[in-house]
Protein backbone atom coordinates (compact mmCIF):
# COMPACT_ATOMS: atom_id res chain seq x y z
CA UNK A 1 0.00 0.00 0.00
CA UNK A 2 1.46 3.80 -0.65
CA UNK A 3 0.83 6.71 1.65
CA UNK A 4 2.34 9.78 1.90
CA UNK A 5 4.73 10.68 5.12
CA UNK A 6 2.82 13.59 7.35
CA UNK A 7 4.79 13.80 10.72
CA UNK A 8 8.29 12.38 11.88
CA UNK A 9 10.14 12.25 15.11
CA UNK A 10 13.67 11.54 14.55
CA UNK A 11 14.39 11.34 18.25
CA UNK A 12 11.70 8.43 19.09
CA UNK A 13 11.49 7.23 15.33
CA UNK A 14 7.70 7.34 14.78
CA UNK A 15 5.19 9.68 13.45
CA UNK A 16 2.39 9.35 10.80
CA UNK A 17 1.20 8.71 7.11
CA UNK A 18 -1.51 10.02 5.28
CA UNK A 19 -3.31 7.40 3.20
CA UNK A 20 -4.77 8.02 -0.39
CA UNK A 21 -8.08 9.06 0.89
CA UNK A 22 -6.07 11.55 3.54
CA UNK A 23 -6.52 8.94 6.75
CA UNK A 24 -3.80 9.91 8.58
CA UNK A 25 -2.22 6.66 10.41
CA UNK A 26 0.16 6.21 12.89
CA UNK A 27 4.05 4.89 13.05
CA UNK A 28 5.87 3.43 15.60
CA UNK A 29 9.56 3.61 15.69
CA UNK A 30 9.76 -0.54 14.90
CA UNK A 31 7.40 -0.70 11.60
CA UNK A 32 10.68 3.00 10.40
CA UNK A 33 13.38 0.50 11.54
CA UNK A 34 12.02 -2.57 9.53
CA UNK A 35 12.29 -0.32 6.56
CA UNK A 36 15.86 0.39 6.93
CA UNK A 37 15.36 3.98 6.66
CA UNK A 38 17.66 6.52 8.54
CA UNK A 39 15.11 9.53 7.70
CA UNK A 40 12.10 10.57 6.54
CA UNK A 41 10.49 13.77 5.51
CA UNK A 42 7.12 15.12 5.60
CA UNK A 43 5.65 15.04 1.77
CA UNK A 44 7.80 11.84 0.98
CA UNK A 45 6.02 8.78 -1.23
CA UNK A 46 6.70 5.47 0.98
CA UNK A 47 5.38 2.25 0.97
CA UNK A 48 3.49 0.35 3.96
CA UNK A 49 2.50 -2.77 5.20
CA UNK A 50 0.13 -3.28 7.72
CA UNK A 51 -1.81 -5.31 9.95
CA UNK A 52 -5.48 -5.71 11.53
CA UNK A 53 -8.67 -3.94 10.42
CA UNK A 54 -10.07 -0.59 11.61
CA UNK A 55 -8.94 0.58 15.25
CA UNK A 56 -6.53 -2.03 15.60
CA UNK A 57 -5.00 -1.57 12.29
CA UNK A 58 -1.21 -0.81 12.29
CA UNK A 59 1.75 -0.33 10.36
CA UNK A 60 4.25 -2.87 10.41
CA UNK A 61 6.21 -1.31 7.37
CA UNK A 62 7.60 1.54 6.42
CA UNK A 63 10.11 2.37 3.04
CA UNK A 64 10.36 4.64 0.32
CA UNK A 65 8.31 3.76 -2.27
CA UNK A 66 10.58 2.44 -5.60
CA UNK A 67 8.88 1.93 -9.02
Amino acid sequence: MQATAYTYDPETRSGQVLLDDGTPVPFEAAAFDAGGLRLLRPGQRVRIETEGEGAGRHITLVTLQTF
